[in-house]
C-alpha cells in the first residue's frame, strides 16, 4: 500500500471547510465590532490595497522573483509505503547514515515553462538535510537517508510551475528519493501599503494551494461559528487578487469572533491567478505559503 505525496500543513482538503486549530477568540476581542456600514470600509480597504499593487514597483519585483506557491518537498515516486512512514516523515524522524556532500555550487537555476529563468543562492545538503529531520527525538527513526546529491524538482510558484535546484536524499527501501528544493526564495517586496487601522478584519493565516488551473485558492482564515456568508471576501482586478477575512455575521451585523477558529477556507475566482499577486487585504502583504517545516521563505535579494 503506497500513501501519496508531498507534505502539507496536514490539512486534510476534503471540503471546503475543516477545523485545523483552536485558534479560540472570545468575543470580548480588542478588535472592533463590525457595524452595518463595516462591508463597505473592507471593501474600500481591499481597493485601496489593490490601486496601491497595480503597477507598481512592488508588483513588478514581485513578478521578476522566485516565490514558491506549493510544497518544497516531494515524497519518494509513489507515496510512503505505510502510515507509519508517512508519519515519521511529518514528525521529522529521520536518521543518517551517510557523508552528506560538503560543498556544492553557490547558485542554481530556477526555470519557468515559457524559457525564463532566474539565479538564486543554494542551500547546502546538511541545512536540508536538518530541515527534515528538525523533528527527530529519538534514536530508532522508521527513515534512513543513505546518501544525498543535487537535483531537480518541479513546483508551484507565484510565475507558475517551474523546475529548480533540490537535493535528493535516497532512503532505505525506496527505489526513488525524497527531494526537497535547495534554491533560497527571493525576499518579498516591500509593500506599497501598510496594515489596516481602524478596519475590523483580520489577516490570512497562510496560503494552502492553488488549483491547478488557478481559478480557486485555499486558504487557512479566522472564521466564526456564526453564520451568514463567506468570511473570506475577494477583488479581483487585472494585476491582483485581494483576500479579506472579517469574521462576520452578516445576518445580525456583529462581529462573530466568539469561538473563532482557524479553518481552511477555498475561495473560487472569476479568472485563473496566473501572475496576479495575491494580496491580503488586511495587511497589504502577498499571501505566501507556508510549509508544516522547511527552509526559509525569505533569501537574498
Amino acid at each position: 500500500m503506497h500513501i501519496g505525496g508531498s507534505r502539507s500543513v496536514s490539512l486534510p482538503v476534503k471540503i471546503a471547510l475543516i477545523t485545523v486549530g483552536v485558534a479560540t477568540v472570545s468575543s470580548c476581542s480588542s478588535h472592533k465590532q463590525v457595524a452595518s456600514g463595516d462591508a463597505d470600509a473592507l471593501a474600500g480597504r481591499a481597493r485601496q490595497v489593490a490601486a496601491a499593487w497595480d503597477d507598481s514597483t512592488a508588483a513588478a519585483a514581485w513578478r521578476a522573483g522566485y516565490y514558491p506557491m506549493g510544497e518544497e518537498v516531494q515524497a519518494p515516486r509513489g507515496g510512503w509505503r505505510s502510515q507509519a512512514d508517512r508519519q515519521a516523515y511529518e514528525q521529522g524522524d529521520f536518521t543518517l547514515r551517510a557523508q552528506l556532500p560538503e560543498t556544492r555550487p553557490k547558485n542554481g537555476r530556477v526555470t519557468w515553462a515559457g524559457g525564463e529563468s532566474l539565479t538564486r543562492p543554494l542551500v547546502g545538503a546538511d541545512e536540508s538535510y536538518k530541515a527534515l529531520a528538525s523533528g527527530r527525538v529519538n534514536g530508532k527513526s522508521r527513515l534512513t537517508v543513505t546518501s544525498a546529491r543535487l537535483g531537480k524538482i518541479t513546483l508551484i510558484t507565484s510565475r507558475g510551475p517551474a523546475t529548480v535546484s533540490a537535493w535528493l536524499f535516497t532512503m532505505d527501501g525506496y527505489a526513488s528519493p525524497l527531494k526537497q528544493a535547495a534554491a533560497i526564495p527571493s525576499k518579498p517586496p516591500r509593500p506599497p501599503i501598510g496594515p489596516a487601522h481602524g478596519i475590523p478584519g483580520f489577516p490570512i493565516n497562510r496560503l494552502v494551494r492553488i488549483a491547478a488551473d488557478g481559478r480557486s485558492v485555499t486558504v487557512v482564515a479566522l472564521h466564526g461559528v456564526c453564520k451568514g456568508g463567506s468570511d473570506v471576501d475577494v477583488l479581483e482586478t487585472n494585476g491582483s487578487v485581494v483576500l479579506s477575512d472579517s469574521v462576520n455575521d452578516r445576518k445580525h451585523g456583529s462581529n462573530c469572533t466568539k469561538q473563532a477558529r482557524l479553518q481552511q477556507m477555498t475561495v473560487t475566482l472569476g479568472r485563473p491567478l496566473r501572475s496576479r499577486v495575491l494580496l491580503d487585504g488586511y495587511t497589504g502583504q502577498p499571501i505566501l505559503y507556508k510549509g508544516l517545516r522547511g527552509l526559509s521563505q525569505s533569501g537574498s535579494g
